[in-house]
């Protein structure tokens, strides 16, 4: 997996939010309170996003019970990989700033 590949805030949230399995509704539930309420998810943006990594390999859709419409996603090891190789991106985003910016701390600026 190329290491230039940036998650959006929501797919990596989606992400996070199956690694156990869920339906749509938890999902949505669930990125909310990771993100502290900054990322809300609104139906068709969800759905539009799983069927998108249903693709890509990144989620399945599990075997339902007969007769229900409720259905629930998982991620895959090809998912885990991808969001492995964003935390790793994100962790290096986040040191580089760090380091910058810990020396204008030092220097009393602000």
């Amino acid at each position: 997996m190329p290491d230039s590949i940036a998650l959006t805030e929501s797919t990596y949230y989606i992400l996070l939010s199956l690694f156990t399995p869920q339906h749509g509704y938890g999902i949505m539930q669930q990125v909310e309170e990771m993100s502290r309420g900054r990322v809300r998810l609104a139906a068709g943006t969800l759905y539009g996003a799983l069927n998108s990594l249903c693709e890509k390999g990144w989620i399945i859709l599990l075997p339902g019970e007969s007769g229900s419409r409720r259905k629930e996603y998982q991620l895959t090891e090809k998912g885990k990989t991808a969001l492995l190789h964003e935390v790793k991106r994100l962790r290096e985003l986040a040191d580089n700033g760090e380091m910058i910016l810990k020396g204008v701390k030092d220097n009393g600026k602000s």
